[in-house]
C-alpha cells in the first residue's frame, strides 16, 4: 500500500489529510492499486497525479455523450491532481476551471499546465460554498469529492447528520451555479440507495447509468431542468 494513503477511511473528509498528500515527494514509477470505501483507485507515481476510478480512455464515450459542446464552460469539483481535466482538455474541452480546497494543489497543478494548458483555470475553492455567480456554468463533474465528504464514521444507512449537510452543501452550490438545462456528472460507486437522496430536487431529472465489469460503478446524470 502507498504510504500516503491514509491510516483510517475517515481521514478522506478531512483537509489536513489533501494539503499532505499534496506535498507528498514521489518517486520512482510505480503504479498501485488500493481501496476507497466506495473501489478501487489507481496512483501513478511518474507524474504524481491520483485517479479514483478508471482512465479517462475508460470515460471518454460517456464524456462525449454527455457533453456535445466542446465549448460548455465545465466546473471540476475537488479537482486534486487527477489527469481528468487536462484528458479532457486535450480531448478538445477547452473551458475548464478546477476547483480544490487545498491551495498547494492548486499551485501545483496551475504550475504544471501553464504552459501546455494556458486556457485552464485553477482556484481554490470548496465545494460546498462556491464563490460562483448563479447559473455560470455549462456543466459540473464530480469524480469522487463528494464520496470523500462521506468517509466519517456511522450507519451508511443513515448517514452522520454532518455528512449529510456537507453533502446537500454540495448539491445545492452545484444546481446553484449551473444553467438551466445544465448538468452535473458525479462519478462514484456509491449505489443508487446511498446517493440518489442528495440528487434528486424539484427542479431536476436524475439518470443513473451502471458501469464498468468486475467493479461496478455509478454515472449520476442530473439535469436542471428549470433556473431556481
Amino acid at each position: 500500500m502507498s504510504a500516503n494513503l491514509p491510516a483510517s477511511n475517515e481521514r478522506y473528509g478531512d483537509m489536513t489529510y489533501w494539503r499532505g498528500r499534496a506535498v507528498f515527494q514521489v518517486g520512482p514509477l510505480l503504479e498501485t492499486w488500493s481501496f476507497f470505501p466506495i473501489g478501487p483507485c489507481r496512483e501513478s507515481e511518474d507524474d504524481a497525479s491520483f485517479d479514483w476510478f478508471k482512465t479517462y480512455s475508460d470515460l471518454a464515450p460517456y464524456v462525449r455523450e454527455l457533453i456535445p459542446d466542446k465549448d460548455a464552460r465545465i466546473l471540476m469539483l475537488g479537482c486534486g491532481n487527477s489527469t481528468l481535466s487536462q484528458d479532457m482538455y486535450d480531448d478538445g474541452y477547452k473551458n475548464i476551471v478546477n476547483t480544490d480546497y487545498s491551495r498547494i494543489v492548486i499551485e501545483q497543478m496551475r504550475t504544471r499546465h501553464e504552459t501546455a494548458r494556458p486556457d485552464m483555470e485553477w482556484v481554490e475553492m470548496d465545494v460546498r460554498d462556491l464563490k460562483f455567480p448563479d447559473e455560470s456554468f455549462d456543466v459540473a463533474i464530480d469524480k469522487g469529492t463528494m464520496d470523500a465528504m462521506m468517509t466519517a464514521k456511522g450507519d451508511v444507512w443513515d448517514p452522520p447528520e454532518q455528512v449529510v449537510k456537507d453533502c446537500t452543501a454540495e448539491v445545492s452550490e452545484v444546481l446553484r451555479t449551473l444553467k438551466a438545462g445544465g448538468t452535473f456528472i458525479y462519478l462514484t460507486f456509491g449505489q443508487p440507495h446511498f446517493r440518489r437522496r442528495f440528487l434528486m430536487h424539484s427542479n431536476t431529472t436524475l439518470q443513473i447509468k451502471e458501469l464498468g465489469e468486475a467493479f461496478h460503478y455509478y454515472l449520476y446524470v442530473v439535469k436542471k431542468t428549470s433556473s431556481g
